[in-house]
């Protein structure tokens, strides 16, 4: 007797401030064997350093020097902390006066996926003006980082 498949199902605690984003993507990867099924474990994993391939970092590094032609704020390492976790996702926020930003970091056990959906709400034209190269390199930045992080924690069981 074969299983069923599992059939998909999608919501996210990012739609949940923010239900009309002005930009939203999710990036999905397996669940590597022996990774932890904890959300908050894996956003702290995909936000972190070591996660970060050296071009993002230089990416990261010329947004700093870029933002303040703008009126937006630098930001830190910070902004990416979970603010709450709710079943299997945590939820990372950040609002500031350029954009509203919602990151849900979702993992579903029983499907063996990792899944991270991005929502934004922006605000004027520095929102839309800051946005424009962001919305570009967001995939392909994410995926990376997200790629990275699994590597990371199917090496590293019971993180």
């Amino acid at each position: 007797m074969t299983a069923a498949p599992v059939k998909p199902h999608f919501s996210s605690l990012a739609f949940e401030d923010v239900p009309r984003p002005d930009h939203a993507d999710v990036v999905v990867v397996p669940l590597p064997d022996g990774a932890t099924t904890d959300p908050a474990a894996w956003a702290r994993a995909i936000f972190d350093v070591r996660s970060t391939p050296l071009w993002v970092r230089a990416a990261f590094v010329l947004r700093q020097a870029l933002v303040p032609l703008i009126g937006v704020s630098r930001g830190d390492q910070s902004v990416f902390d979970v603010s709450r976790v709710e079943g299997e996702e945590a939820l990372i926020v950040a609002d500031d006066t350029h954009l509203d930003f919602r990151c849900a970091v979702g993992v579903d056990g029983a499907a063996r996926l990792v899944r991270v959906t991005t929502v934004v709400r922006l605000h004027g034209w520095k929102g839309r003006a800051y946005f424009l190269p962001v919305r570009l390199a967001h995939g392909p930045v994410l995926t990376a980082m997200l790629r990275r992080a699994a590597r990371r924690m199917g090496s590293s069981p019971g993180r």
